[in-house]
């Protein structure tokens, strides 16, 4: 029965994101009777992404309670870009045209980094989007973007291609194994807060210029779509 209404939804839902296929599925899945939690795993083969790559995987985890939190509505997010390996403003740009929705766009702020061994300096940015995806989808199609350019996760902190992170979702907050929002460590951040208050000066404490030690973020030319 599982493999039949997973069949149904890719057929009908052939031109939909990965990440909105796997959750459809798993919609499915969890509609029927004593099933509490699924694990989908939707592979597309030849992905149109700017590396050398034969296949590319969404793997969805979800229990009944994530799917039936959030309604399908147009809701604001927020999202951090971060790149300091290879061409850093082409990895942010590849970034912000695969992210859905996007609304507005930060300054790009070239940063020291923060943690870590020893790496070459930032670019970082902050995107803000409308989006009908859910919190957990829209973590998918994060860390597609992040695999379509490269990243590896070998050292924690260390030099990365790419870094796509969900900071804010509305005014939802999140805590699971998989995603916490608003993200943990943002504001300790001046390299996350500088570009999102270029954007949504609203969402940020008053006082966080103040807050934060002050150097090691420089703002430079804008990125160019």
């Amino acid at each position: 029965m599982a493999i039949e209404l997973a069949a149904k939804v890719i057929e009908s839902e052939q031109s939909l994101l990965l990440e909105r296929v796997a959750t459809r599925i798993a919609e499915e899945i969890l509609g029927l009777a004593r099933v509490d939690a699924v694990e989908v795993v939707v592979k597309k083969l030849r992905p149109p992404v700017p590396h050398d790559l034969t296949s590319t995987a969404v793997r969805v985890r979800r229990r009944r309670p994530d799917l039936v939190r959030f309604e399908r509505k147009l809701t604001p997010a927020y999202v951090a870009l971060g790149s300091n390996i290879g061409d850093r403003r082409e990895h942010l740009r590849f970034a912000v045209l695969n992210l859905p929705g996007v609304r507005a766009m930060s300054g790009v702020y070239e940063t020291d980094p923060v943690g870590g061994p020893d790496q070459g300096p930032y670019l970082n940015m902050v995107v803000e989007l409308e989006t009908r995806l859910n919190p957990f989808e829209l973590l998918e199609v994060c860390r597609r973007i992040e695999a379509g350019a490269g990243r590896e996760r070998k050292v924690r902190w260390g030099p990365r291609t790419l870094d796509v992170d969900v900071l804010l979702y509305g005014d939802v907050r999140i805590e699971s194994d998989e995603l916490t929002v608003p993200h943990p460590r943002m504001w300790e951040r001046r390299f996350v807060l500088a570009p999102l208050s270029d954007i949504a000066p609203g969402r940020l404490p008053a006082d966080w210029e103040q807050r934060l030690p002050a150097g090691g973020i420089t703002v430079v030319a804008p990125l160019d779509l």
